[in-house]
């Protein structure tokens, strides 16, 4: 992971915390699976795609998911999205249907959130990589702490930003955020299995 991009600001935040032992074993499990023949998602050089599209200063909102989709061709990154082209899964036909519902916005005809993303919209995964076919694989692994820190900076260094937390393990992370700073959203998870 010392060789997967990460945008500036993130990786000055990030820097030391990427160092850490439990990132090093976190490592040196990912490595370990992929040379024995597991399929793991989403791509290497898309690990870190929610940092990548939407650096620090640019946060407004935060969405966390749970992880990534464990499907050929569906994850890339950014939690619910898929890339243009792919069915949109079910949880994100739940997010559109929301949106329509109650601000009237039309559903695109993709599930690719990257102009979410652009705009400084966070999706951020809980844990940022899954083995194909095996929801919740990695668990336990690193990321739920990777991604804690992730949103400690967030709490510590910015003001007035937004957290949606779908789900139970989303809403575990809520306890990091102070809500005299914060607006926070939490709600059952978007999937139809919820």
């Amino acid at each position: 992971m010392r060789d997967i991009k990460l945008e500036k600001s993130w990786k000055e935040l990030l820097g030391q915390e990427l160092e850490k032992p439990y990132m090093a074993e976190l490592r040196t499990f990912l490595v370990h699976e992929e040379k024995s023949g597991k399929t793991i998602y989403p791509q290497t050089a898309d690990i870190f795609a929610a940092l990548n599209l939407t650096p620090f200063d640019q946060v407004k909102v935060v969405i966390l998911g749970q992880d990534p989709y464990h499907g050929p061709n569906q994850a890339h990154g950014l939690c619910f999205s898929v890339k243009p082209g792919v069915k949109i899964p079910p949880s994100l036909v739940n997010i559109f249907k929301e949106l329509k519902t109650d601000l009237g916005i039309e559903p695109p005809t993709h599930g690719c959130l990257d102009a979410w993303a652009r705009q400084g919209v966070l999706l951020l995964n809980n844990v940022l990589t899954v083995e194909d076919g095996k929801a919740g694989s990695h668990h336990l692994k690193g990321w739920e702490e990777f991604t804690a820190k992730i949103i400690e900076l967030l709490n510590e260094k910015k003001e007035n930003l937004v957290f949606i937390l779908w789900g139970s393990p989303a809403q575990k992370k809520a306890q990091k955020v102070n809500p005299d700073k914060h607006c926070i959203i939490k709600s059952v998870h978007p999937s139809p299995l919820s």
